[in-house]
């Protein structure tokens, strides 16, 4: 390896190291190449959703700023490469089954993001979800590899679907307070809530309402943990070790939002640093943490 593609893993890795909150405890369980070729994936998924997320830009710059990923997306590997991120991604394509197709899905999403769309059924955020989250659950599935079954990558979409899931309960405050509302409107609805923040800086849950929501919404993202971790079994240890490290501390925030979902109201809850890491080994010893 050349020391441009040298420095362009190692710029890849500290962003992941540095971003990447959750997901790190699981990607440094895989061996070196993975490791290198997962960071890279990391590194420009989260050059895309900051886009979106990242400053207080007009939403007609954002959405060229997307539009010029998606083109240099397309140009990779027939265009002379530069870029450290882009370098790095086309150098684990090039070692690994990456479908750098689903990069354009992410795109979406973020688009969604950025146009401030809000989704009336579960079957729309469901579609979102998977453009967010299903898309890198698919990324990281070329890296890790898996046995050749024809139902991998449901797997690994439907995983990314129950992180996502349990993203958006974890982040309703924020999101509100950004402008944005991911919950949809047909349980919205159902539920008789109205999204608000109290003079305490706290969501209003009128009767308790909110609160049968939001454990209403963790039990739904349940399912599609189930059905994702399926995967496990696809995989090799290390791979195997690293995908359930990184499911098992948001499935682990899941089953916090289920049991109190009042810890959502204030704020963003987190897990401790022991908390991932004792997940992290679980994994490693082949638990599902």
């Amino acid at each position: 390896m050349n020391a441009e593609l040298v420095a362009a893993f190692a710029r890849t890795e500290s962003i992941t190291r540095a971003e990447a909150r959750n997901f790190y405890y699981g990607i440094r369980l895989l061996p070196r190449a993975k490791r290198q070729a997962l960071c890279a994936v990391y590194a420009l998924a989260r050059r895309i959703d900051d886009i979106g997320d990242g400053d207080q830009a007009p939403a007609e710059l954002k959405l060229a700023r997307l539009a010029e990923q998606d083109h240099q997306l397309a140009a990779l590997g027939t265009e002379t490469v530069t870029d450290p991120v882009l370098l790095a991604v086309a150098e684990a394509a090039r070692h690994f089954p990456i479908p750098l197709e689903a990069f354009g899905e992410l795109i979406q999403g973020v688009r969604e993001d950025v146009e401030g769309r809000r989704y009336a059924t579960f079957g729309e955020l469901t579609q979102y979800c998977r453009y967010v989250a299903g898309s890198i659950g698919r990324l990281c599935l070329g890296v890790f590899g898996s046995s050749p079954d024809p139902a991998g990558p449901g797997y690994a979409d439907a995983l990314g679907i129950g992180l996502q899931q349990t993203n958006i309960l974890r982040d309703i405050r924020e999101d509100l307070l950004a402008g944005r509302v991911y919950l949809p409107a047909e349980d919205l609805d159902r539920f008789g809530v109205e999204l608000r923040i109290g003079p305490d800086g706290r969501l209003v849950d009128d009767g308790g309402r909110l609160t049968e929501l939001v454990r209403f919404s963790a039990d739904r993202a349940v399912g599609w943990y189930d059905d994702g971790l399926r995967l496990l079994p696809l995989l090799d240890r290390r791979s195997r070790a690293s995908c359930a490290a990184m499911a098992g501390i948001y499935r682990h925030l899941l089953t916090r939002i289920s049991a109190d979902p009042a810890v959502v109201f204030g704020g963003r809850l987190s897990l401790s640093g022991a908390d991932k890491a004792r997940i992290a080994v679980r994994a490693l010893a082949g638990g599902r943490a």
